[in-house]
């Protein structure tokens, strides 16, 4: 069937706010169906309440609606454009389609004639419904395991008594797998059955048996009105049953996959999504299989794109939310074309000549005292993706991708080697053992007790135990002695440079050289084109590896790379990832063939189709100047990927690279807390005392002349690590050892910390002679909780004109002082009329997308323009657009660790963020959060 030509006007609701548990994976999925759909003449209405993503920008639908996501919004929107005929609720994960059930029980829909498109409330309510799911799988004869669902407490010991231990409880209609758990005991059922009854919003939990250790797959799976279906991939996670799949490591194409079972659970899979009911569009099919005799159970299905979904969608270039929203609207599979090749059909089931590895990335520092074990509910912030020819390749380069102060998958010195700790590991998965699964070997702990202990298929622990050998084998060698054939295994099986040097005891630099000049081993870069290479694409989407031929052939253009922000995390969201597009989008206005570095899977930065060409790597060093190399561009944009782009700043200058904007000695001069306040010392902008120390004993002599309470500060890093407010030498003393032993050698700062004093941002763009303030904000609650947790309002809401004045007289000192070219971010505390100014931050922020959301302009373009050299900032004609107040409103995933209190100080914590509009200050909202704004200042 063709399109249906009756839609005109479709509204498709977002994911709200990043939590634990749905991340950006939606506004990537919800980016993608917009562009899709307008693609075919409709109108696209959108409603999402986060400001930091691309799909709230204007550039992403013809109407976006900054409202909660609830259904007096919808109202609102139907009200607002009456011709709203469809809604497509299955790109924005389970926010999105509670909200769409939600409305459909209140008769929204039907009252507006709004027909629900792209997925089935029935099919929903059966994969949600754990009782109707297996039910349905036991009516169409799919493996299940036993159990039943209790809606009681007494229900629930009832149900356990006749099943027996070990059980695993799941609550129904939960995000993220939360609430749920494994019980091995008799004595933690009660606790953990109450705790599945009450994360459930229907108060339902199901109890069966437990099949922890069992192997887990997926399947991506695309159907069609026609009941054509395709399965785009086949993921296999590393960690067996018990680890949730977003905590997962997870491999694909599946590695130890035997055909035979592929294909019973590809009919499986085809039978379960004919089952839940007859829709178009993604689903998401999750199964179990016995280690012992290949018995195959399912799990569970999603009918609607997920996190699963944006992965497939990056390992094999198959565009699963942009074809999803086409078959939303009639269009079959076999009347659509393959966006990377251009010619084949979109009927064609991808085919993938290499090997991804997705590792999830933690913030568990974040929430002292969390519980670390990985289980049933997902607890991991962002994910990383490598691409490789072989496993090992993959699993090193996602490795390097982490940001965790590894270079890849061992070889760096930084082994655990007690043997109790490493067994306790083994058994108990948390964020490290992958890495202490290489610990064991490299200690000689035998295979089989690995293998007992973490039930990870023997295949996977070879290829670990494999690098452990190859490791030992390099140590016998010099940088002089190794061979040539040598060296090309290591870098086959994803060696990073600074790994061959530990091993051999030399530098980096000196193995760059010499496997580049002497031994000719260069990375080359090969296509994605969801193909293997059986048809051409037309789509640059490339991976490096080690082989022959390069298929990526530079052009002579004027070319810009920009580096991305890397996994998402806590202190690094979503927000620069925004600000990376619109860069790509504004040197493509100016001329410039754009080049993307990135390695999120989960980003629009990393759509085949945003940059010019796409470089699917780590934002590590030795990735990015083997591109640099290869394309010679005229220079690198540092200022719009966070710390994770800036933090490469130094090697760029260092290596002669063209630094695009703000000079690395003004980003270096700004992150150093003590150059930094001699700056301002210069320029008369007053400052809290302070003074810089290396080690507690100057620590404890300098805490006498500035007086408690002090903010220690360690020098370069973002979402305030390491800081904290102490109040007395014993504090001081424990805390500055802390973060040595963290960052050794750091310089660290130490101010007298205002207490009870107001704080404000304010955000510019300077071209190095004009400053132009984009936006004041006044934070809600007091200085000492981190800008990134606090509400902050825009303009401010209390702030005299006198404070206002010295706040632009300051920006607009400290923007020239730094000679900065772009944007920047300026914090400040207020105390009896007074400002201070905290930091500067001379890149995009956290509050850049924000501000473009309330003022209605793009200021990231104007930026990155200033920044090429193309304009200056008297170029533009700024119309802000003001009416009322915008609020920042942080959103915090602390119900992920139960045992975690919500306290906020000067480190970060929110996860995500919502915007809120007002009218006055006299709003309820307003008042609420005014009120509570003492309730969590914590140290």
């Amino acid at each position: 069937m063709p399109k249906d030509k009756s839609i005109k006007h479709v509204l498709i609701i977002g994911s709200g706010p990043i939590v634990i548990g749905q991340a950006c994976e939606f506004d990537y999925a919800g980016s993608q169906a917009s562009r899709s759909l307008r693609e075919e003449g409709i109108t696209v209405t959108l409603i999402n309440s986060n400001p930091a993503t691309i799909m709230t920008d204007p550039v992403t639908a013809d109407n976006v609606y900054l409202l909660p996501l609830e259904k007096k919004s919808i109202i609102k929107i139907l009200t607002e454009h009456p011709d709203i005929d469809c809604v497509l609720p299955t790109m924005g994960g389970q926010t999105a389609l509670n909200l769409a059930i939600e409305a459909d029980k209140a008769g929204i829909w039907d009252k507006y004639n709004v027909k629900m498109i792209g997925v089935d409330i029935d099919a929903i309510e059966t994969a949600e419904n754990r009782e109707k799911f297996k039910a349905l799988m036991e009516k169409l004869n799919v493996g299940v395991c036993i159990g039943r669902t209790a809606t009681s407490f007494l229900q629930g010991k009832e149900i356990a008594q006749e099943i027996g231990f070990p059980l695993v409880i799941r609550p129904s209609y939960t995000l993220g797998g939360t609430g749920g758990g494994f019980v091995e005991k008799e004595e933690e059922f009660e606790t953990a059955l109450m705790s599945g009854l009450k994360a459930s919003p229907t108060h339902e939990v199901l109890v069966e048996q437990s099949i922890l250790g069992w192997k887990e797959y997926e399947l991506e799976v695309l159907r069609d009105n026609k009941g054509n279906m395709i399965v785009i991939c086949s993921i296999e996670n590393f960690d067996p049953m018990g680890v949730h799949t977003g905590d997962s490591i997870t491999v694909a194409p599946a590695m130890t996959l035997p055909d035979t079972v592929y294909q019973e659970m590809r009919n499986q899979a085809i039978k379960m999504m004919n089952g839940i009911g007859n829709f178009a569009g993604g689903c998401n099919v999750q199964f179990s299989v016995s280690p012992d005799n290949s018995q195959i159970i399912g799990i569970e299905i999603n009918p609607r794109v997920s996190r699963s979904s944006a992965l497939a969608s990056k390992a094999t270039g198959y565009p699963i939310a942009k074809v999803a929203a086409k078959l939303a609207i009639g269009y079959n599979l076999d009347e659509l074309k393959n966006s990377i090749t251009g010619t084949t059909s979109a009927y064609f089931e991808p085919a993938i000549d290499y090997v991804i590895v997705k590792i999830p990335r933690w913030n568990f520092d974040k929430f002292k005292g969390s519980d670390r074990k990985l289980g049933l509910s997902m607890k991991a912030v962002g994910e990383v993706m490598g691409i490789g020819r072989n496993f090992q390749e993959a699993l090193q380069k996602a490795c390097q991708s982490l940001e965790i102060k590894r270079n890849g998958l061992g070889a760096d010195g930084k082994e655990l080697t007690k043997q109790d700790e490493i067994l306790y590991s083994l058994e108990h998965p948390s964020w490290n053992r992958l890495f202490h699964i290489y610990d064991a070997f490299k200690l000689g702990i035998s295979f089989r007790t690995i293998q007992d202990l973490t039930k990870i298929d023997k295949w996977f622990l070879k290829q670990i135990e494999e690098l452990v050998h190859l490791d030992i084998t390099l140590a016998k060698y010099t940088l002089e002695s190794i061979p040539k054939d040598l060296m090309m295994i290591a870098k086959q099986k994803g060696y990073a440079d600074r790994q061959i040097a530990h091993l051999l005891g030399c530098l980096e630099s000196e193995v760059f050289k010499k496997r580049r000049e002497e031994m000719g081993i260069k990375r080359i870069y090969k296509l994605v084109d969801t193909c293997a290479a059986e048809f051409e694409a037309q789509t640059p989407y490339y991976y490096s590896s080690f082989g022959d031929e390069n298929e990526s052939v530079p052009s002579n253009n004027k070319k810009v790379i920009v580096l991305g922000s890397g996994p998402n995390r806590v202190g690094q969201g979503i927000e620069f990832d925004y600000s990376c597009v619109h860069g790509v989008l504004a040197a493509k206005e100016c001329g410039y063939e754009t080049i993307m570095i990135n390695c999120n899977p989960e980003t629009v930065s990393t759509d085949f189709d945003v940059a010019d060409k796409l470089y699917f790597e780590p934002v590590f060093w030795e990735h990015i100047y083997e591109i640099i190399l290869q394309e010679k561009p005229e220079g690198v944009i540092v200022q719009l990927g966070g710390q994770t782009a800036l933090k490469l700043a130094e090697k760029l200058e260092k290596y002669g690279i063209k630094i695009l904007g703000t000079s690395y000695d003004a980003l270096d001069l700004a992150e150093d807390r003590g150059e930094f306040s001699s700056l301002l010392k210069e320029n008369d902008v007053p400052y809290p005392q302070f003074g810089t120390i290396h080690n507690t004993d100057e620590a404890l002599e300098l805490c006498k002349e500035i007086g408690f309470p002090l903010l220690v500060r360690p020098s370069y890093v973002l979402g305030g690590q390491g800081m904290k407010i102490v109040i007395n030498e014993k504090e001081l003393e424990q805390h500055v050892v802390e973060v040595l032993k963290d960052i050794p050698d750091n310089e660290i700062l130490l101010d007298h910390f205002l207490e009870g004093a107001i704080e404000a941002e304010a955000d510019a763009i300077c071209d190095g002679e004009n400053v132009y303030i984009i936006g004041i904000m006044q934070h809600i609650e007091p200085a000492g909780i981190h800008s990134g947790d606090s509400y902050a309002v825009l303009p401010p809401y209390n702030l005299g004109d006198l404070v206002v004045r010295q706040i632009e007289t300051y920006t607009e000192k400290i923007a020239l002082a730094l000679k900065t070219k772009g944007l920047i971010n300026i914090q400040f505390a207020i105390k009896d009329d007074q400002v201070y100014v905290i930091e500067a931050n001379p890149r995009a922020s956290r509050t850049v997308p924000f501000i473009c959301k309330a003022y209605r302009e793009p200021y990231v373009n104007y930026a990155v323009k200033v920044m090429l050299g193309e304009n200056k900032v008297t170029d533009f004609e700024f119309k802000p657009y003001k009416n009322g107040y915008a609020i920042k409103e942080p959103v915090f995933s602390f119900h992920k660790f139960p045992n975690v209190n919500k306290e906020l100080g000067p480190e970060m914590k929110s996860t995500g963020e919502a915007i809120y509009f007002i009218d006055d200050l006299m709003d309820d909202y307003f008042l609420r959060i005014y009120s509570e704004r003492n309730l969590y200042l914590s140290r």
